[in-house]
């Protein structure tokens, strides 16, 4: 996964494809630029309340200048041959709709909730399915894994300030995930630990040096 924050990135399309793009890359942070005469109710409304930036013509060469990278999704295949070739001649990362195997990187789904990010891809059999898949594990996931996952931060935080050894601090975050909680996340009754909690946990726990 490629790290968008505060970068540009240009979408050559303003169909349900560029739609999707355009959601995934304001959630990393990016700055996002449309190039297209037409686009989605939903990325209009996007131009309008400035989350992204919309060009209401056709792409033209030069358009790329400064991107970091470069979605080609236009209805027409030509039009994103050759603005895949203009981003490979300016050394920018370009990915090709329909054809993720012609560009430089593919785009899978992703699930971003609190410290948890998911990337789904099906190596081609379909970028809905992967939309699809990212829905349900978003359904499985109960509120629960939230709580454990802002836990597992807390302990590994107090763990790097109470232990020296990396080895130790391996050690006993190997330790807290063969305990039993990933059954109370199940259940749906994780209750996370108080910081006296985990320092008093750390210190138990810990190996004389």
């Amino acid at each position: 996964m490629l790290n968008c924050e505060g970068k540009s990135c240009v979408i050559a399309g303003g169909g349900a494809v560029a739609e999707r793009k355009a959601s995934s890359l304001l959630q990393a942070g990016a700055s996002v630029h449309i190039i297209s005469p037409d686009v989605t109710p939903r990325l209009a409304a996007m131009a309008d309340e400035g989350s992204v930036r919309w060009s209401e013509r056709a792409y033209q060469p030069g358009d790329l200048e400064g991107a970091f990278l470069v979605y080609a999704a236009t209805e027409h295949e030509e039009v994103n041959h050759l603005i895949a070739e203009e981003a490979r001649s300016l050394g920018t990362l370009v990915n090709i709709a329909h054809h993720g195997e012609a560009g430089d990187f593919i785009s899978p789904a992703v699930l971003r909730r609190g410290r948890l990010t998911l990337a789904v891809t099906t190596a081609g059999a379909g970028p809905l399915a992967s939309v699809q898949l990212c829905r349900h594990l978003e359904s499985e996931l109960g509120s629960s894994f939230d709580l454990y996952l802002e836990f597992l931060y807390e302990l590994r935080q107090g763990i790097k300030k109470q232990v020296k050894t990396p080895s130790e601090r391996h050690r006993l975050m190997r330790a807290i995930h063969e305990q039993d909680l990933w059954l109370d996340i199940e259940r749906g009754d994780f209750i996370p630990w108080t910081p006296a909690q985990i320092q008093n946990w750390i210190t138990d726990n810990q190996e004389a040096e």
